[in-house]
């Protein structure tokens, strides 16, 4: 009997020190925030330097041979679907994996390719270490050819920012166009917006 006593007493603690320990009490990992990056035209930008747009915003590589701009053309497809669902104009954001290569004037090249919208941003290899990582995104070089030459394995999310910069949604790159554009317009409709909460709570 007592036996079985301290047995309970003992299931007891072992839960109670579970429920306490840090990977109890740990909550999903944020997406977003704050960064900074230099865009194609040599400025230093950050996540409020597109306040009051919301964009949408796609981490890749200019050397990239053929998933980069097949999915940066989705991006502008995606864009003009939303405008024509009576939604607001989008930035499309191409941020860089790859910044020995991905200098502002060979991002301000490559992204002009798809629109005039379209920003490029590219920084230091501790800033892209930094936005990936805020946005979860993977990548990693890998060699290529002949010595010295390499590709960029990544991630290819889609993610949606409201007009504060803030993470609201993401979208897989087999994910129907015009279903993805039809969220965007939802989710961007029902998304606060700080300058808007500002001025309510002033009246």
């Amino acid at each position: 009997m007592e036996r079985s006593r301290w047995q309970a007493l003992a299931a007891a603690l072992v839960v109670s020190l579970l429920l306490m320990s840090p990977l109890a009490a740990q909550s999903p990992p944020r997406t977003g925030g704050a960064f900074k990056l230099t865009d194609q035209s040599g400025r230093e930008v950050t996540e409020r330097s597109f306040q009051g747009k919301p964009a949408l915003l796609y981490f890749g590589f200019t050397s990239c041979p053929d998933v980069c701009p097949t999915d940066l053309a989705r991006v502008a497809r995606i864009a003009r679907r939303v405008r024509s669902l009576g939604g607001p104009s989008l930035v499309p954001i191409f941020v860089s994996v790859d910044p020995a290569r991905d200098t502002p004037a060979r991002m301000k090249a490559y992204v002009s390719v798809f629109g005039p919208d379209f920003v490029g941003l590219t920084g230091t290899p501790a800033q892209i270490a930094e936005v990936t990582d805020r946005y979860h995104v993977y990548y990693q070089k890998v060699p290529y050819g002949s010595r010295g030459q390499y590709m960029m394995d990544h991630s290819t999310f889609l993610f949606l920012l409201d007009r504060d910069g803030r993470y609201v949604d993401h979208f897989g790159r087999t994910a129907d166009e015009a279903q993805v554009a039809r969220r965007i317009v939802t989710a961007l409709a029902a998304a606060p917006s700080r300058a808007r909460s500002t001025s309510m709570a002033g009246k």
